[in-house]
């Protein structure tokens, strides 16, 4: 089978690639480095063609509101238009966990309004909802710091490692279309604040992380179970120790 995966180079998007193409599928990165930009269109048709399904992994470069909406709504209309025209039958989508609650976000609401043009796209499509990257712990940090304090809202967060993102991605990408939203975790539930000060202990980062039930989260103030997956959750085995323990820590800089 012919898989497109659009930010096919990307944390996520890459080991898409190399899962799919371990089992035997012709996977292509579809970026605007091999002369496809999903913003203007250019390169999509010839990249669809003979192709059955086209993973969308990429991600806004920008997290202004009117950029990221942009963005994802601008992209995603070229995307499921090429589509179309080319006979594929099947799109899948990289999507939050929460997204539908956090509409005080202008990231989120650039997230819901992409996910309701593929959902009223006529197109066979599958929506996998992921929980928080073990990945982006440091740049959550970075976001929430003030001088040397770290300020972050202590309410429950379930993260997983991308590796296991890339790989319910990928299985949806295989399987049948959803036409619906699957929500994908980590085994381990955590506060945020207690996530991101293991996470800078490991990189031995002397910030201090403080619970503050105030502190806003891609610019939405969250309640304590906004960002954690219903009971039906597929749930992945990496744990965050041992995703650290295999890492390569930086200090901070």
């Amino acid at each position: 089978m012919k898989v497109v995966v659009i930010g096919g180079t990307g944390l996520v998007g890459s080991r898409v690639v190399a899962k799919l193409t371990a089992h035997g599928h012709e996977a292509v990165p579809a970026s605007p480095s091999s002369g496809v930009d999903t913003l203007t269109g250019e390169g999509l048709a010839a990249a669809f063609e003979g192709v059955a399904v086209v993973v969308d992994v990429s991600n806004s470069p920008s997290f202004g509101d009117e950029a990221v909406l942009d963005f994802f709504t601008r992209s995603t209309t070229n995307l499921l238009s090429a589509e179309k025209a080319a006979g594929v039958s099947h799109h899948v989508a990289l999507s939050v966990v929460g997204t539908e609650r956090l509409s005080q976000s202008g990231y989120f609401r650039a997230k819901i309004a992409q996910e309701k043009l593929i959902e009223e796209s006529g197109l066979p499509y599958s929506i996998i909802h992921a929980t928080q990257f073990f990945e982006f712990v440091k740049s959550i940090a970075d976001a929430a710091t003030d001088g040397s304090t770290v300020r972050l809202a202590p309410v429950k967060i379930e993260p997983m490692a991308a590796d296991d993102v890339a790989t319910a991605v990928t299985e949806a990408a295989v399987g049948e279309p959803l036409n619906g939203i699957r929500e994908i975790a980590g085994p381990e539930q955590f506060t945020l604040d207690e996530l991101v000060r293991q996470g800078l202990e490991a990189r031995n980062d002397p910030r201090e992380v403080v619970a503050d039930p105030d502190a806003r989260y891609f610019g939405a103030r969250l309640s304590e179970s906004e960002l954690i997956p219903g009971k039906f959750a597929v749930r992945y085995a990496t744990r965050f120790e041992d995703w650290l323990a295999a890492e390569e820590l930086e200090p901070r800089r």
